[in-house]
């Protein structure tokens, strides 16, 4: 099967720039705000990783700065994919 393939503008990671995100990596679930993205980086300003993160349930209002538990960084972070 064929299938067309095209690039949009302004869609995935890129659309939520400048806004609160939460990543559920390998091992460990981070968020922060978005501040950087190219094809195999993600950048996160006043990044935490998430230790616990109690109910996961959507309440009206509810920021990922408000998990259970979780950890500030100084500065920002910077995750990578890795090689397959």
């Amino acid at each position: 099967m064929k299938v067309l393939v095209g690039e949009v503008d302004n869609e995935g990671l890129v659309s939520l720039l400048g806004k609160s995100v939460t990543l559920w990596c390998g091992i460990y679930i981070y968020t922060g705000k978005l501040i950087g993205v190219n094809d195999d980086t993600v950048k996160l300003a006043d990044a935490k990783i998430v230790y616990e993160t109690g109910p996961l349930m959507i309440i009206s209002g509810r920021t990922p700065s408000l998990w259970k538990l979780n950890v500030g960084m100084s500065g920002w972070l910077r995750l990578s994919r890795l090689a397959s």
